[in-house]
């Protein structure tokens, strides 16, 4: 086995290490900000433990890729639960499906923490930030390389830790705590039904590690049973949580108060593909379970445009890519549950592209916006889409990769998103002859298509065209950030542009090349649920459709959308009737405040907590003990006069009790 290989515990080790130095360094508490070699220490270790995990990384998947192994690779290290049958090691997964995942992670996680120095540069949390950072990327690596799904569920709690940890970075501002917690509690619930299905796993086939699950499955498992049915299903509730889909999405949008390079990272390379990466992996298990599999692509495809319609009406640039993200995450989901499992990765591989290239894009605006308004001693809102306006004479180079990115994501060929969206569309069409359902989820994805040009044009216009709303004092101190900050953006650029070419179809006489990459993994799902053929006819009409609905979202929010007309933030009407009911999210949150935290809360205050501690056990155990106790000490010391007539009295009447006791 190639040498290279043997390091494979090593890319994890290494974002590790970087949290463990700079934490150290965030004890010592610097001065705010942090003086220049503390800053540049700190920066050494955050970015290059990730440049040198992206590079061993890449060696790594060379080096698989020329031993041309039949199978996973499997790296154990040290038994973690001898229990019983139940014996778990914690051990490390090489396939091709880890080997895309594991360049994503840290290729993407590498721009990102280059673009960090420059924004974060000032912030009195400086090492704190990068030791969180550093150590998100470590439990991701953990949980796509993780052989088996306890040690899968390491990394998938971890990251949830790890969300919590940043989107909560600022703590001091009451609402940014409250969505880290939120972020961890959403979380929680999703992760109980991972915990029920690997209790099922164990229950019908013996084993948590992949291999032996996966083998053993088709051959104890029913197709269609309710055991498979009900594995998958509990694997996608967590599912649900990490990678925000209905109904548990609601903690996406508001993580938007954390630094928006950690937007970045949990949108692209990090945690909300977590969810996407377990479907794939489990490819086997949902293959067998055709119910599970519909639900899948149903929440989906339903997710992809509930949450479009969210983004059409947020004003708050970061709110309206979180909802892009949910809308493209259900994407994924589509085209997972369809079995097109080589086009969900595919599309999560682009989407991570443009989709950081988006989020750091905005960071750039951000940053700009801070800056000038820190000058002019002004208090606008920075992320407010109001006051922004005419930008792209100022950033130039924001503006025109962010334009690459939102042609990308809105599907235009030739940039990435078009390839990957058009993959999963066909799938979804292709099984209208299994169940018309299929036909609905086709046109949900296409209508989430509609929108989401539309939203991102629109975005896109009100920010960087039109007059600019920032001020005069403002605009005179915009410009673009650093290159630490521009040149990243500059690489996802080009990667928004070509990412398509890793699996053009033969429809463009291309060689799906991550297809192919990808089918030792996915062979068994495929002999287990073959896919559908689409004519050469009706492929090309679907590809003309796709592009055709794309052009129009971009026609119509150029022909209705009039930048000139905006006014500032806090100059601006309040919305009505309809435009209210999507600014306002549909009122979820609402619905689940009235539905289910205020009773839960009134549940743990008014009978746990007041009834139940304070009345039975604090009032009735403890203190009542307590009280019994002092009684029966009272009635004691009362009876201890120091009078002997009085303790013959006690004695004779005692003598007399037991005697009458006796006679009966």
């Amino acid at each position: 086995m190639p040498g290279a290989l043997q390091l494979l515990w090593l890319v994890p080790a290494l974002p590790l290490a970087g949290f463990v130095a700079n934490g150290l360094l965030a004890l010592r508490r610097p001065p705010a900000p942090p003086a220049p070699p503390a800053r540049r220490a700190v920066s050494i270790i955050g970015v290059g433990v990730l440049l040198a995990a992206l590079a061993l990384s890449v060696a790594i998947v060379l080096a698989f890729q020329r031993a041309g192994a039949a199978g996973p690779l499997v790296f154990p290290y040290w038994e973690w639960l001898p229990v019983g049958d139940l014996h778990v090691t914690v051990a490390l997964e090489l396939d091709q499906l880890s080997a895309v995942m594991l360049l994503v992670v840290t290729g993407v996680s590498s721009l990102i923490h280059l673009f960090s120095v420059g924004y974060m540069g000032e912030d009195p949390g400086y090492a704190r930030y990068f030791a969180y950072l550093n150590l998100f990327v470590f439990f991701m690596l953990v949980l796509v390389l993780g052989a088996s799904f306890p040690v899968m569920f390491v990394g998938w709690e971890g990251v949830g830790l790890c969300s919590y940890l940043l989107i909560g970075f600022w703590f001091n501002e009451r609402i940014n705590a409250d969505a880290g917690k939120k972020a961890f509690l959403v979380n929680r619930i999703g992760d109980v039904g991972f915990l029920v299905a690997m209790l099922l796993i164990f229950a019908h086939m013996g084993s948590l590690d992949f291999q032996p699950v996966f083998a053993q499955a088709p051959k104890l498992l029913a197709p269609g049973g309710a055991a498979i049915t009900a594995i998958t299903l509990f694997l996608f509730l967590g599912c649900t949580g990490k990678s925000a889909q209905i109904p548990l999405y609601t903690w996406l949008p508001d993580a938007m108060q954390g630094p928006t390079p950690v937007s970045a990272l949990i949108h692209a390379a990090t945690m909300v593909t977590a969810g996407v990466y377990l479907v794939a992996r489990c490819n086997v298990l949902y293959a067998l379970a055709p119910v599970a599999s519909a639900v899948v692509a149903g929440i989906g495809a339903l997710t992809a445009f509930f949450a479009a319609t969210i983004a059409l009406k947020q004003w708050d640039i970061k709110r309206v890519l979180a909802y892009s993200t949910v809308s493209q995450l259900g994407y994924m989901f589509l085209g997972v549950g369809s079995g097109a499992y080589a086009a969900g990765i595919f599309h999560l591989v682009t989407h991570a592209f443009f989709k950081a290239l988006l989020f750091l894009g905005s960071g750039s605006v951000i940053h700009a916006l801070h800056r000038a308004y820190h000058a002019t001693h002004s208090h606008e809102d920075a992320q407010d889409m109001r006051n922004m306006g005419g930008l792209a004479r100022h950033l130039p180079w924001t503006s025109k990769l962010m334009w690459v990115a939102t042609l990308a994501l809105a599907g235009i060929p030739p940039f990435a998103g078009f390839f990957s969206k058009d993959a999963i569309l066909s799938a979804a069409f292709s099984l209208g002859d299994v169940h018309p359902l299929w036909y609905v989820y086709w046109l949900l994805g296409l209508l989430a298509a509609l929108l989401t040009a539309f939203y991102m044009t629109r975005l896109m216009l009100y920010t960087f065209h039109g007059p600019n709303r920032t001020g005069e004092r403002e605009s005179a101190h915009l410009h673009e950030g650093p290159w630490v900050m521009t040149g990243p953006l500059v690489v996802l650029g080009a990667l928004s542009v070509a990412g398509g070419a890793l699996n053009v179809p033969a429809l463009f006489r291309g060689h799906a090349w991550l297809e192919h990459w990808l089918e030792p993994v996915t062979a068994v799902a495929t002999r287990l649920r073959p896919a559908i053929e689409v004519p050469l006819g009706t492929e090309w009409t679907l590809v003309i459709a796709a592009v055709a609905v794309a052009a129009l979202g971009i026609f119509a929010a150029l022909r209705l959308l009039r930048p000139e007309e905006l006014v500032p933030a806090r100059l601006a009407p309040a919305e009505r009737g309809f435009a209210r009911l999507l600014w306002k999210k549909w009122y979820v949150d609402e619905i689940y405040d009235f539905l289910l935290v205020r009773p839960l809360v009134w549940l743990s205050r008014e009978v746990l907590w007041k009834t139940i501690d304070l009345g039975l056990i604090d009032g009735a155990g403890v203190n009542g003990a307590a009280r019994l106790s002092q009684v029966l000490g009272w009635v004691g010391s009362r009876l201890q006069t120091g009078q002997l007539g009085f303790y013959v009295v006690l004695f004779v009447g005692g003598v007399l009790a037991v005697l009458w006791t006796a006679v009966r």
